[in-house]
């Protein structure tokens, strides 16, 4: 498979969870962010868009405006990629793996990219691979605020996680306490 670059987006408001800094909440004794971090351990560069979160090798960048939502911080991301590939990914992910990432970079194969989708077989889009210049290309001309909206017209590849949970995320204190319990049980 050839080189990629890991995009965390790991700012946002949280406002189902009062606000709180999401990707700092900690799940299994890490942040979410370093969670999400280990699983891209392969990847060339690893770009955190939000806060200084303190992850070891990990270049940061902010959205303009802070806040301004997935696109805007998908686009700061991207202005730091240069390899082939990309992985966009949310940074409030407890149960993502590094074996979930490869099996999306394997998927992708020669399509634009790949999503996982949940349980339900719903797309995920905040956990994907991405050919860089066509996403950067589908940015680049994108005028709308709606991450589905960008990444959907792009086709890629769904596919269904092997595992449990992989795409939970934590958007509620529930999602965070269920997380909490799950790690608990595991180790």
């Amino acid at each position: 498979m050839e080189p990629f670059d890991a995009v965390i987006l790991a700012g946002g408001r949280a406002r189902r969870l009062g606000g709180v800094d999401k990707p700092g909440l900690t799940v299994g004794g890490r942040s979410l962010a370093e969670r999400v971090a280990s699983a891209v351990p392969g990847a060339r560069r690893l770009i955190v868009v939000g806060p200084e979160r303190g992850i070891p090798g990990a270049r940061h960048t902010r959205e303009d405006p802070p806040g301004g939502g997935p696109v805007p911080a998908l686009a700061a991301g991207l202005a730091l990629v240069d390899a082939p590939w990309l992985a966009l990914l949310a940074g409030d992910l407890p149960f993502l793996s590094a074996d979930h990432v490869d099996a999306l970079r394997a998927a992708a194969g020669s399509a634009r990219g790949a999503v996982l989708t949940d349980d339900t077989g719903r797309e995920q889009w905040l956990i994907g691979v991405w050919r860089t210049g066509v996403l950067g290309a589908a940015v680049a001309a994108y005028r709308g605020d709606s991450l589905r909206g960008l990444l959907a017209p792009l086709d890629p590849v769904r596919l269904a996680p092997a595992g449990r949970l992989a795409w939970f995320d934590c958007d509620t204190p529930e999602d965070v306490e269920r997380a909490r319990r799950e790690h608990g049980r595991a180790g």
